[in-house]
């Protein structure tokens, strides 16, 4: 009897065994039958983007729930260093950085994901994902190489993101089916691909990630390109828009990856916007039309983005066409990243949503419910009171710097915002012209003679040189610069903020200058402050507004800031930074703003208007947006 009931237990332990192995998940690259395999079966995703980072926390499940209705069965996100470690050793993973709890989310809706770690992401953020506190690091360090100064950081970063990430591995019961690594290397400003740099960052990764999923890279439709990013041993993507050659850019794919099912990790509908630039048009006949070729040749495919969202604060970056970063080309991102998306900035289905689910359910993908668009809220004019200008002293809230030359923003370990360069102008006899020229600016400056305006320089348009007409003693420069974003491009993305170079008058080398910084991330001080009705631009500006309580809706809706007939300038909603406005130049008229940073009663906005008020010191809360002023 004894020996029977042994024989019973290991039949039973055997079993189990058998079924647990059976059930083992995992997902993996089949070279030879050119497809995904998951958990045993041939397997294709249907991905879109979707970056945690500008959805507001209390939206990631409705926006999650949408592509999934659509029929996708994946997201892809980046993972955004700067967010994470905002100072060198400092981290922050709450609120809307609890990526964790992004993942959590995507996992309940069953939905997989393709997660984009870095340390590069590029995705038209400041400076690419990376924290500013790398560019104040002594000697300079070389990003996105082997350099040890710049490897050392990303091993200590990671050593602190991938535990979090790893739980949530395929192979470890998550829902991560492919971790990428880095972004569109193969696009750089190295000059030679630095494989000493690829082959190191793969076994970081693969030290945590293992065979629990599959790592990949992703390079544009480019031979060279595709060339210099592929990593041995790493599966390759490529990725383009609807309006290239199709079958070409497969084919260069094939060139340096022969087997393997094929991918497009960026399937773009649409494109990038900047300032003083009409937004691009992507078409939606054209994204139906390749969609269905993938969907007819088994191609595995991600939509960059499917909900684009919004770059609150000051987290828009800047591209360049320029030969160098300090020439012309430099082209600051808007705040909107709409991106012309299958869900608009506010998460609203648009006619690519709906042609792309139909699309996608012709073609048997599971779909649900079409999300209908949600109300907003048209909460009416708004009278902006002028407080303070940024030249009192009360404004002034970091200690100012002396030195005899100009300090960049990151020197002064400054991130974002302003910062006033002030100086007094040599004695000069006689009225007199002279050239004023700051030879590197970065990025738009606003020149003050005695804190009167005289004139602005851009970076954007080669415009660094004005002249000055100055007469006698006692002459104050003040130079107001502001970062208007860091590059986020392959080439150039060493970009430093301020005054890059010294300031001259004709011959005279202008110094000592004393620095003041505006990061502008908190305006309660402006509570205690009185209206200055005198006070002219660059100054602060706040007003307050209500949003109504009543039977049919009893809490805040989404709505809009229009700042038509304002100048430029940042917005504030309840002390939340809403991002950059410039209605003066456009595209971008009015600004999102989410229902979670409204309250019901009594809100404030808070304006910091640079250049020029409107007439009427009104603004208005609209609930359309405008991205066309142009």
């Amino acid at each position: 009897m004894p020996t029977i009931l042994v024989y019973c237990c290991l039949a039973l332990l055997l079993s189990f065994h058998i079924e647990y192995v059976n059930s083992e998940k995992r997902f993996y690259v089949d070279y030879e039958k050119n497809e995904f395999i998951k958990d045993g079966n041939a397997f294709r995703y249907v991905s879109g983007s979707l970056h945690y980072f500008r959805v507001p926390r209390p939206y990631w499940r409705d926006r999650i729930r949408k592509m999934k209705s659509a029929g996708l069965n994946t997201i892809s996100f980046y993972v955004e260093w700067s967010l994470h470690e905002p100072y060198s050793g400092v981290y922050n993973f709450e609120g809307q950085a609890d990526v964790e709890h992004f993942l959590t989310i995507s996992k309940q809706e069953n939905m997989n994901v393709l997660i984009r770690p870095g340390p590069f992401i590029s995705a038209e953020r400041d400076l690419g994902g990376h924290p500013y506190w790398l560019l104040k690091e002594k000697p300079s360090l070389h990003l996105r190489s082997s350099d040890p100064n710049y490897t050392k950081y990303v091993k200590r970063w990671f050593s602190v993101l991938m535990p979090k990430i790893v739980p949530f591995l395929y192979g470890n019961g998550g829902n991560i089916i492919m971790v990428q690594i880095e972004n569109e290397y193969g696009h750089n400003d190295l000059g030679n691909c630095d494989m000493e740099f690829k082959l190191w960052l793969r076994d970081l990764l693969l030290y945590y990630v293992g065979e629990q999923a599959q790592l990949y890279t992703t390079d544009e439709c480019d031979l060279s390109y595709l060339q210099c990013g592929q990593i041995p041993n790493v599966y390759s993507t490529v990725d383009f828009a609807a309006i290239v050659n199709v079958t070409e850019c497969f084919d260069h794919l094939r060139q340096v990856q022969k087997k393997g099912p094929l991918v497009n990790s960026e399937f773009y509908d649409g494109w990038v916007a900047f300032w003083e630039s009409p937004r691009p048009v992507r078409y939606t006949k054209d994204i139906i039309r390749v969609l269905k070729y993938f969907l007819a040749n088994n191609i595995s495919f991600n939509f960059f983005m499917f909900h684009g969202g919004t770059n609150f604060g000051f987290t828009s970056g800047a591209n360049t066409n320029g030969t160098t970063a300090d020439k012309s080309g430099y082209r600051p991102q808007l705040t909107s990243y709409d991106f012309s998306a299958p869900l608009d900035e506010a998460g609203d289905p648009t006619e690519k949503y709906h042609a792309i689910k139909q699309t996608l359910k012709n073609a048997n993908f599971p779909t649900g419910s079409t999300p209908k668009v949600a109300p907003k809220g048209n909460y009416g004019t708004v009278n902006m009171l002028p407080v303070v200008s940024l030249f009192d002293s009360v404004a002034r809230r970091l200690k100012p710097v002396l030195n005899d030359v100009p300090l960049c923003f990151e020197d002064m370990d400054i991130n974002h915002g302003l910062v006033l360069y002030e100086t007094n102008l040599p004695l000069i006899t006689g009225l007199t012209k002279l050239p004023l020229v700051i030879k590197s600016l970065g990025d738009r400056a606003i020149i003050f003679l005695n804190n009167v305006k005289l004139g602005t320089m851009s970076r954007s348009h080669s415009n660094t040189t004005m002249e000055l007409s100055v007469i006698g003693n006692n002459q104050k420069l003040s130079i107001l610069v502001e970062n208007q974003g860091r590059i986020n491009d392959k080439r150039f993305l060493v970009d430093r903020k301020g005054i890059l170079s010294n300031v001259t008058l004709g011959k005279h080398t202008l110094g000592p200058w004393v620095m003041t910084g505006y990061p502008l991330n908190e305006t309660a001080w402006l509570e205690t402050q009185n209206i200055q009705p005198n006070v002219k631009p660059p100054a602060f500006y706040r007003g307050v507004f209500i949003v109504p309580q009543d039977n049919k809706h009893t809490k805040p809706l989404d709505t809009f800031l229009d700042t038509s007939g304002w100048t430029k300038g940042v917005a504030f909603i309840n002390g939340i930074n809403i991002g950059r406005y410039w209605p003066a130049v456009g595209p971008q008229i009015t600004l999102y703003v989410p229902a979670p940073y409204l309250v019901p009663g009594l809100n404030t906005i808070v304006m910091v208007e640079l250049e020029g008020a409107s007439e009427d010191f009104t603004v208005k809360l609209v609930d359309k947006p405008r991205l066309d002023g142009l």
